[in-house]
C-alpha cells in the first residue's frame, strides 16, 4: 500500500509539473496590446519636406483601438489631415477622414484618434442610397461595394496655400473637410499595397 501511495504521489507531481510547463506557452500566444509603424514622405513631399517623418502607435482599448500619430520635419504652424486609406498612394481607393494634426514652431505634432484601427478596419455599402450634398463636389448617392479593407494611413496639407508656402507642389485634393486640401505629405508606402500596417494588428 505504501508503495502504491508513493507511486500515485509521484504521478500527481509529474502532472502538476506538466501544467506549469504548459502555462508559459499559453501566455506566449496572448494577442498584442500595441503595434507601431512608421510613416514616410510621399513622392510629392520628398523634395520639399525631406526630413518629414511620422510614427503611429496602435493601442488596444477594449472594444476599439487608439491611434497615436507623432510627426516631425513638417512645415511649422500648419494643419495636416489624417486619413485611413485603401491604398497609400494615388489613386488611394476608399478613404476615411480621422481628424487633424497641428504642428508647432518646429514642425512637430501629435494626434490621437479612437476607432477601429486593426485587421477589422473596413467600409461596406450593401446597396446604393441618397447621400447629403454639403459641398459642390459631393456625390448625391453612394456606389455599392462589398467590404473593402482600409489598412493604410496618409496625411495631407490642409490647404494648397500652406503647401505652396512650404515649397511643395500646388495641387488641390479632396482630403479635408471641404475637399480643398493640398498635396499628400506622409503615407505608408513602406508597406505593400495589399498588406498595410493596420491589417497587421489583431488585438
Amino acid at each position: 500500500m505504501q508503495r502504491n501511495r508513493s507511486a500515485r504521489g509521484l504521478a500527481l507531481l509529474v502532472s502538476l509539473a506538466g501544467l506549469l510547463t504548459i502555462a508559459p506557452a499559453a501566455r506566449a500566444v496572448t494577442k498584442p496590446a500595441t503595434f507601431s509603424f512608421d510613416l514616410v514622405p510621399s513622392a510629392t513631399a520628398a523634395a520639399c519636406l525631406p526630413n518629414a517623418r511620422g510614427e503611429v502607435r496602435l493601442t488596444s482599448r477594449g472594444p476599439n483601438q487608439q491611434m497615436d500619430v507623432k510627426v516631425s520635419g513638417l512645415a511649422a504652424n500648419n494643419t495636416f489631415t489624417v486619413f485611413v486609406l485603401q491604398l497609400p498612394h494615388g489613386p488611394f481607393g476608399l478613404a476615411w477622414y480621422q481628424g487633424d494634426i497641428e504642428t508647432d514652431q518646429f514642425g512637430n505634432g501629435h494626434g490621437r484618434f479612437v476607432g477601429i484601427f486593426s485587421d477589422e478596419t473596413f467600409v461596406v455599402a450593401p446597396g446604393t442610397g441618397p447621400a447629403p450634398v454639403v459641398h459642390p463636389s459631393d456625390a448625391s448617392a453612394n456606389p455599392a461595394t462589398p467590404p473593402v479593407h482600409l489598412f493604410h494611413v496618409g496625411m495631407w496639407f490642409d490647404s494648397t496655400a500652406e503647401a505652396v508656402a512650404a515649397g511643395c507642389v500646388n495641387s488641390q485634393t479632396p482630403f479635408n473637410g471641404d475637399h480643398t486640401a493640398g498635396t499628400q505629405v506622409l503615407n505608408t508606402t513602406n508597406f505593400a499595397d495589399d498588406d498595410g500596417p493596420l491589417g497587421q494588428f489583431a488585438p
